[in-house]
This record gives C-alpha cells, sequence and structure tokens, in this order.
C-alpha cells in the first residue's frame, strides 16, 4: 500500500457547543447503528432458521384427505403390483417385463412409506388380502379409480404372449391413470408436504410410462 505523506496540519478550534452537540449527534448514530446491525443479524438468522410454527403447521401437518389418500393408494399399488407379478411367466416383450419390474421396484417402497405414515398417523392399515387387488377390500373400487375388476383381472390371468402383452399395456395406462387423478387429488386437498411430494413423484413417474406403454402399443402419442 502506498502511504503519503501529507504537512501537519494545525487544530481548529471549535465552539464547545457545537463540539457537545456534534459528539450527541455522533453517539446517536452509533446506538443507530448498533441496533440497525442487531436487527439485521436478526433477520438473516430468522432467515437461515426453520420457519416459524404458523409456516410448519400446513407444511407437516396431515388431514384428512391425506389419510384418504394413503390409505387408497396402499390398495391400488397392491393391485399393480399383483399385474406386475404375472408378467415374468406371461409377457412376450421384453420391453414389457422391464417396466412390470420398474413398476415393482418403485410401488413397493412407496406401499411401505405409505404404511409407516398411516401407523405414525395413528390409523389402522388394513392387511393385504385378495380382496384389496380388485377393490372390493377397505374401499370399495368405486372410490378409487383405475382399479381393474374381477373380470379384467381374471382374463389378465388367463392369458399370455402377446395377448397378455397387449392386456397388460392396456389395462395399466388405465390404473395409472387413475393414480394420477388420486395423486392430483392429494396435492389440491392435502396438508402434509412429503404426502404431495410422494404424489408429484408419483405423476411424474406414471405419466412417463404412460408415454412408454402407448408407444409399446403404438398410440400416437404428443411430446
Amino acid at each position: 500500500m502506498r502511504v503519503t505523506r501529507r504537512s501537519p496540519r494545525l487544530p481548529v478550534r471549535r465552539p464547545l457547543g457545537r463540539l457537545l452537540a456534534s459528539a450527541a449527534l455522533a453517539a446517536g448514530a452509533l446506538t443507530l447503528t448498533a441496533c440497525g446491525a442487531a436487527d439485521d443479524g436478526a433477520t438473516d438468522h430468522a432467515g437461515h432458521a426453520a420457519p416459524t410454527t404458523g409456516d410448519e403447521e400446513p407444511r407437516e401437518g396431515h388431514n384428512d384427505a391425506d389419510i384418504a389418500f394413503a390409505r387408497e393408494m396402499i390398495p391400488h399399488h397392491r393391485q399393480a403390483l399383483e399385474m406386475s407379478e404375472l408378467a415374468p411367466d406371461r409377457a412376450a416383450s421384453p420391453e414389457v417385463l422391464a417396466l412390470a419390474e420398474e413398476i415393482e421396484a418403485a410401488q413397493g417402497p412407496e406401499i411401505e412409506t405409505l404404511t409407516a405414515w398411516l401407523r405414525g398417523w395413528g390409523v389402522e392399515v388394513a392387511e393385504e388380502t385378495d380382496a384389496d387387488h380388485h377393490g372390493h377390500g377397505l374401499h370399495d373400487g368405486h372410490d378409487m379409480p383405475g382399479m381393474l375388476t374381477d373380470e379384467e383381472m381374471a382374463h389378465l390371468s388367463a392369458v399370455d404372449g402377446e395377448a397378455f402383452d397387449t392386456a397388460f399395456l392396456g389395462l395399466m395406462i388405465e390404473h395409472h391413470e387413475g393414480a394420477l387423478e388420486m395423486a392430483r387429488q392429494v396435492l389440491a386437498d392435502g396438508s402434509h408436504e412429503p404426502t404431495a411430494e410422494l404424489a408429484r413423484e408419483i405423476i411424474d413417474g406414471q405419466e412417463a410410462e404412460i408415454t412408454r406403454m402407448r408407444e409399446l402399443l403404438g398410440e400416437p402419442v404428443e411430446r
């Protein structure tokens, strides 16, 4: 750093009253600066701290819509798993088999997550039954869009080869579309942020799978 030498200056005398007034103003400025710094620090700290209670409740608290979504999505996912479990012995297309494996890998853990939430909320979780797969267990099938009927499930279980591939893809598209409807509903009505995050993941994942299934069926797909 370069230092410039200057010739010394003689002190300038000021009236005592003016000096006292200047000192008072300086002290006041220091006080205001200190308060402002303290206030800014508190604001910055709050900006990086956890949200207030008022902000937490709508993000973390659950409501009836979240409970209904979890209770209905569990049997809905279980039926998708049952459909997918048929693929190894019946599918002719490796693409269909790969898709079925991906569905199992995604929806199995989601069932576990939904079950853990319900238990944490003190809500009874129904055990898996054959009726659940067909939409006639804890909730009637009409309450869960996209669920296969007994007849549709029986048909899927009875065919193989290309007939299975076609039936599987068509029925799974309908099943996925039902899940999308349920996910969008909880996004609109729910209050539990982790549930909302899962709903968004379901929407993103299953929309992509619907596109793949339509392509495998040779249907036009919008890009």
